[in-house]
């Protein structure tokens, strides 16, 4: 959304394309940040302010189903509303900002036992019902719950932080509360340090655990019990909880994904999240022209980060829309219609379907469209296709350079 009011502010015509009934994805249930801020009113003057632009269309339940075109002039077939009407969209440049989900790993009796809570789950009860948290004498919190596991090895960043912040929010409002944090090792980076000094100032346990020792949760009736192994103490620990809050972090949503880097043919990483085009180099752009990245669609994210990121989008984008010529570049693929044999293999091979058999019999790659992968010219049997800049000629001379300075 930020990203769309950048662009929309600059004159630029934008269309939102949000595929749940309502904006905000997971931040619309966030209630604060780990530095105090509102979150609630925060997101629900920034979905106000979209909705009422000028520059902005918002789509909501839309689907999208087709895509075709090239950087500068894109065009994406879009389903939506209730009866999935459709609509094509013609647009300059796209920005994936398809978020994640919360993880809800069946884990630690999460979804068996009401007392067992995520840290999302135990952000709005600390807001909707403090009393409850008032009359707890004890809880638990385990970390790197659904993470840093073989389905899913990655760190999800924010854990560690929404920990720190429910736990000094309940502090808050129970001083005499007992908080243990258990955890494989705390990741509060950059300024996010001090609240934890603050943590453990205010008397918050942090006790660590081995990935071969990991706590386990029984259920009795009158309360949890957290059986955990302390490295320190050398000896295991039975821990009485009135609630045991998980930290699970995030994941892909790898269905949307799939279907989005088919539709648009753009990389994932392996945890199914959206791929940049380079780490350092180029952290928003995507693979193919025309293409940007914001938010937890690339990795798990805090709030500031994620608006961060979805302002950098919004930039990069503006770089290609403010120009009246894009240049797409000479690394495009040629047919010579001599040696073509209209055989369909390059047709077939080509994943953005851009060669085509022309009124005259041979195949025909529109350089504007032509992504420069060279999947048509390792394919063509007759070896009528050559990747410019990368002809076989030059390859070849470069080969005999090599073997010459070897001999």
């Amino acid at each position: 959304m930020n990203a769309a009011l950048l662009l929309a502010d600059q004159g630029h015509r934008v269309y939102l394309v949000e595929r749940e009934a309502r904006l905000g994805g997971i931040a619309a249930t966030v209630r604060t940040t780990l530095e105090g801020d509102d979150v609630g009113r925060y997101m629900s003057d920034l979905v106000e302010t979209v909705q009422s632009h000028q520059k902005i269309q918002v789509l909501t339940q839309a689907i999208i189903v087709d895509h075709k075109g090239m950087p500068g002039r894109f065009t994406t077939g879009i389903q939506t509303g209730p009866r999935m009407h459709y609509m094509q969209v013609e647009h300059g440049v796209t920005i994936l900002a398809t978020g994640a989900l919360a993880n809800r790993p069946a884990q630690y009796l999460l979804g068996e036992d009401d007392r067992v809570l995520t840290q999302l789950d135990m952000d709005a009860k600390i807001e909707d019902d403090p009393e409850s948290i008032r009359s707890m004498k004890q809880v638990v919190m385990i970390q790197c719950v659904g993470s840093r596991e073989p389905g899913n090895p990655n760190c999800s960043r924010i854990c560690c932080q929404s920990a720190i912040k429910n736990a000094l929010r309940m502090k808050a409002l129970n001083p005499d509360m007992q908080i243990y944090v258990l955890n494989r090792d705390i990741r509060t980076y950059g300024f996010q340090e001090d609240y934890y000094r603050e943590a453990r100032k205010q008397g918050v346990q942090f006790i660590r655990y081995e990935p071969d020792r990991r706590p386990a949760v029984r259920a009795l009736e009158n309360g949890l019990v957290v059986d955990a192994y302390d490295d320190i103490l050398g000896c295991r620990l039975e821990i009485s909880a009135d609630a045991v809050v998980l930290s699970t972090g995030l994941i892909a949503d790898d269905e949307t994904t799939e279907d989005l880097s088919m539709l648009f043919h753009v990389p994932r990483s392996d945890d199914s999240y959206f791929l940049e085009d380079h780490i350092k180099l180029r952290p928003t752009d995507m693979s193919v022209r025309g293409f940007f990245l914001a938010g937890t669609a690339h990795a798990p994210k805090s709030i500031r980060e994620s608006i961060a990121h979805g302002q950098s989008a919004a930039g990069r984008a503006m770089t290609m829309l403010a120009k009246h010529w894009i240049n797409l570049g000479a690394a495009v693929a040629r047919v010579d219609g001599a040696k073509c044999a209209a055989c369909l293999i390059c047709v077939r091979a080509c994943p953005y379907n851009v060669p085509f058999i022309n009124a005259e019999g041979y195949s025909e790659i529109d350089p504007a469209k032509c992504h420069g992968c060279g999947i048509c010219a390792a394919d063509c049997p007759a070896r009528a296709i050559q990747l410019m800049q990368y002809e076989d000629d030059q390859i070849l001379a470069k080969l005999d350079g090599l073997f010459e300075r070897m001999n």
